[in-house]
C-alpha cells in the first residue's frame, strides 16, 4: 500500500487479468556438424559454442561454405558414335566414387533446410568441413546444446556417413537428450551406404536404424525419415569446384563406335582431363558441362525436415502433424517406395519404430509421407505432433507459472494459477489443437486442497497442478465405404 503524504492525485494500476502463459517457441533446431569455419564478427571462435543465426547468408558468414569436392570423386566416360558423314553424336557419363565423396554436408543442408521454411536455428560446429567425422565430436557437439534452453529441435545430418555402430552411439545421445530435458525432439536420418534399388535393400538400411538400443520412453522423443533425397543442388554450386577442381577430373574412358561397329575403349581423350577436352574440342567439353550440371546432390532429409517442422507450426501450428507436405528443391526421393515399402516402414510389429516414408507421388512432387515417433506401437506418443505439442504446453506452463513460486499456497493463488492455465488452453482448443465440442471436453485443469493436494502437500510447500488434454489426432488412415444400390423398378 503506498504512503501518502501531501495532498494530490495519485494513481493506481490494478491489474485486471490473471497472469497468463506465453507460447515458447516450437522449432528451433540445433544443427551439430562440420563447418568450413567458425568465427564470430569480432573473430572469436564459435568451435563447440551453440550460436544463434537467423539465416542462410549469416551461416555462410560465421561458418563459410562447403568445402570443394575432390575431382578424383568424379569418373567421366566419353561415347562416341559416328555414323558415316552425319554429325558425331556423344554420349557422357559421370559416375561419382563413393569412397572419396566428401561426407562433409553440412553447408548443403543448411541451404536445404532455409528453403524448406526454415527459420531462426542454432549451429555447433564441431571442426573443419575437411576433418573425418567422428562420433566422439558429434556427440560433444550434442552435449553444448544441452546447457542451451531455446533449441526445440536436434539434428545431426553427417551422423549418416558413420558406421552402424559409431552412428547408433550418436542417435541414442542425442535422443537421451531430449528424454532428459523434455523440451527438445531429435531428426533422424537413416543411413544408406548405397543408393537402394529393391525392397530388399530398404530393409537393410531400415534395419540400421532399428537396431538402436532404446527404451520405450526414450523412442517418443525421436523420428526418422527415409530414404534420402536428389536435390536441385550442383556440385558446380562451388566456385572452387568450378574455376579450379572441375578441370582437372579424368577422363576415364573414351569408346568410340563407327558406322554400327562395336565401341573400343581407343578414343584419344581416355585419360587425359576436363582441360584438355576443352582445349582440343569446345562442342564435347560443353556436352560434358551439361551433363555435369545436371548430377545433383543427394543429401540426408532431416535438415529438409527440420525446415518442414518450422514451417507447418508456422502457418498451422505444432499440434498439426508436419505430414503430406512437399519438399522444396528436391527432385525426388532417391527410390521410390512402395505401397508394400510404406507399410513395412510405418508398421513395426515387433519394437514399433516406425520409420517416415518420403515418396515420389506424380503431379505433387516429392512429399513427407509420415507423422510417426520411434514409439508408433504406443497409442499415446505414436504421433509427432501429440509429442511435440505436449511438450510445448508442458514448457510453456512450466516457465509462465514461475511467478507463484513463493506466493501464498492458498486458494486465491490457486485461482489465478487455474484461470491462466484454462486461458491458455481455451485458445489451443478453438485454435484446433484439441479435441472436443466444448471445452470441458477437450481439458481439465485441477488444482487445490482435496483435489490434487493433501493438507500434508500443502504444509510441505507443494502446489501440485493436474492437467488432463485431449489432443488432436491425425487421420492417418482414411477408409472409403462405396455401395453400389440397386435400380429400383
Amino acid at each position: 500500500m503506498a504512503t501518502y503524504r501531501s495532498p494530490g492525485v495519485y494513481v493506481e494500476e490494478i491489474p485486471v487479468f490473471p497472469p497468463s502463459v506465453a507460447e515458447v517457441e516450437t522449432a528451433i533446431p540445433a544443427f551439430i556438424g562440420y563447418t568450413e569455419k567458425a568465427k564470430d564478427t569480432l573473430g572469436e571462435d564459435l568451435t563447440n559454442v551453440a550460436f544463434r543465426i537467423n539465416g542462410f547468408s549469416e551461416f555462410e558468414q560465421y561458418y563459410g561454405k562447403s568445402p570443394s569436392e575432390d575431382p578424383a570423386a568424379f569418373s567421366i566416360k566419353i561415347n562416341e558414335y559416328k555414323q558415316g558423314t552425319e554429325p558425331i553424336r556423344y554420349v557422357i557419363d559421370v559416375d561419382k566414387v563413393a569412397a572419396t565423396i566428401s561426407k562433409n554436408i553440412l553447408h548443403q543442408c543448411m541451404k536445404l533446410y532455409f528453403a524448406n521454411g526454415g527459420g531462426p536455428c542454432y549451429i555447433v560446429s564441431v571442426g573443419k568441413a575437411t576433418n573425418t567425422i567422428t562420433s566422439a565430436e558429434l556427440i560433444a557437439g550434442i552435449d553444448v546444446v544441452a546447457s542451451e534452453d531455446v533449441p526445440t529441435l536436434l539434428v545431426v545430418p553427417e551422423a549418416v556417413s558413420l558406421n552402424g555402430g559409431q552412428f547408433m552411439l550418436v542417435a541414442e545421445a542425442a535422443v537421451k537428450q531430449a528424454h532428459d530435458l523434455q523440451d527438445r525432439f531429435v531428426i533422424l536420418d537413416v543411413p544408406s551406404t548405397t543408393i537402394p534399388k529393391n525392397s530388399a535393400n530398404i530393409k537393410t538400411d531400415v534395419d540400421k536404424i532399428r537396431a538402436i538400443s532404446l527404451d520405450k520412453e526414450f523412442r517418443r522423443y525421436a523420428a526418422a525419415y527415409y530414404p534420402d533425397v536428389e536435390t536441385s543442388y550442383t556440385y558446380n554450386d562451388n566456385a572452387d569446384f568450378v574455376t579450379n577442381k572441375f578441370k582437372t577430373i579424368k577422363i576415364t574412358n573414351h569408346f568410340v563406335s563407327v558406322d554400327g561397329a562395336a565401341a573400343t575403349d581407343t578414343g584419344a581423350f581416355k585419360g587425359t582431363t576436363v582441360d584438355a577436352v576443352k582445349t582440343a574440342n569446345e562442342v564435347l567439353y560443353n556436352r560434358i558441362k551439361d551433363v555435369f550440371e545436371q548430377h545433383h546432390l543427394v543429401l540426408p532429409p532431416s535438415a529438409a525436415i527440420a525446415g518442414i517442422y518450422a514451417r507447418v507450426d508456422e502457418s498451422r501450428g505444432v499440434w498439426k502433424a508436419p505430414a503430406n507436405v512437399g519438399l522444396a528443391n528436391v527432385v525426388k526421393a532417391v527410390i521410390t517406395i512402395s505401397r508394400i515399402d510404406q507399410d513395412t516402414l510405418n508398421i513395426d510389429d515387433v519394437a514399433g519404430k516406425s520409420i517416415n516414408a518420403i515418396i515420389n507421388m506424380p503431379g505433387y512432387g516429392t512429399q513427407v509421407f509420415g507423422a510417426r515417433t520411434l514409439d508408433g506401437n504406443d497409442k499415446e506418443w505414436r504421433y509427432i505432433n501429440v509429442r511435440r505439442f505436449v511438450s510445448v504446453v508442458e514448457e510453456s506452463i512450466k516457465k509462465s507459472i514461475n511467478w507463484a513460486v513463493f506466493e501464498p499456497n492458498t486458494a486465491p493463488t490457486w485461482v489465478r494459477v487455474q484461470a491462466m492455465i484454462e486461458s491458455y488452453l481455451f485458445l489451443k482448443w478453438r485454435d484446433g489443437a484439441l479435441a472436443g465440442a466444448k471445452p470441458e471436453q477437450a481439458y481439465q485443469v485441477q488444482v487445490g486442497l482435496n483435489k490434487t493436494m493433501t493438507p500434508d502437500d500443502v504444509l510441505e510447500g507443494l502446489m501440485i497442478v493436474e492437467i488432463k488434454l485431449a489432443v488432436a489426432r491425425p487421420a492417418e488412415f482414411i477408409v472409403l465405404r462405396i455401395m453400389q444400390k440397386a435400380q429400383e423398378s
